[in-house]
């Protein structure tokens, strides 16, 4: 299994997502990454642990409020450092993490390539990207648009967070038949393929329905469908604390309100 871990507020998004990714390594991984915007889009990434990513970018640029990370297990590619997440678009622009697998990614990026896209990569999750982006810079509508138009043209199964550097305010999520929980807190928001990360900072939590997009944005979360229907997010106030989360416990009990 892969893990996700993402913020968005006024913290520094890079030691929150570094601890998230250390909690989510009982999911088994052979790469790690992270992204983080800070006027750039900077994303660095290495095969191996998460120990091995914390150590590559001790030097690097680590500043930003809004960022994501990710563990992965190969499915496209071998473990190594290119085929690692986070993935970047063509332009390098917008820079994507991604569990599952995009099953007619081939016929995708044959597309891609006639429409003069060359790839870094041999996932199919840089697939995704660069067909967002074309959608994108074709279509001429927003990110989140763009993402649920992509996601409709795609056959398999997804969890993905997505960041662009022309909107740095914003992070992008969306589920079919892979885990994305969206966590709550005050004027921030925690993104999670599980509660592990997020339960230490705010027990409120949504879970994402499968074909389900949230975008979060100016402190506000909404949510749609693919088929681009307003759903209003259920949330969830988790009573486990941390310690029974990672011994696998998933009991909870539910508080309804509206965002």
């Amino acid at each position: 299994m892969c893990g996700i871990v993402a913020y968005i507020g006024k913290q520094d998004a890079y030691p929150i997502i570094i601890k998230g990714l250390q909690r989510l390594e009982y999911r088994g991984y052979d790469s790690a990454g992270v992204a983080l915007l800070n006027g750039s889009l900077n994303v660095y990434k290495k095969a191996g642990k998460v120990s091995d990513l914390a150590a590559f970018v001790k030097d690097k640029n680590l500043s930003g409020v809004v960022g994501m990370g990710h563990t992965r297990w190969a499915t496209h590619g071998e473990p190594n450092d290119r085929n690692a997440h986070p993935h970047f678009s063509q332009s390098k622009d917008f820079a994507i993490i991604h569990n599952g697998i995009i099953e007619n990614y081939a016929s995708i990026k044959a597309e891609l390539v006639k429409q003069g896209h060359t790839f870094q990569s041999d996932t199919d999750t840089e697939v995704l990207v660069h067909l967002i982006e074309e959608i994108y810079t074709k279509v001429n509508v927003p990110l989140e648009e763009a993402v649920r138009l992509a996601l409709g043209e795609v056959v398999g199964a997804y969890a993905i967070v997505i960041l662009s550097k022309n909107d740095p305010n914003k992070l992008i999520a969306a589920r079919k038949g892979s885990p994305i929980v969206v966590g709550i807190g005050k004027d921030e928001f925690f993104v999670a393929s599980d509660a592990t990360p997020i339960i230490e900072y705010t027990k409120n939590v949504a879970y994402l329905n499968d074909g389900e997009v949230a975008v979060i944005s100016d402190g506000e979360l909404t949510v749609k469908t693919i088929g681009n229907e307003i759903k209003i997010p259920f949330v969830q106030e988790l009573e486990m604390k941390l310690e029974a989360l990672e011994k696998g416990g998933y009991e909870h009990f539910y508080v309804e309100r509206n965002l």
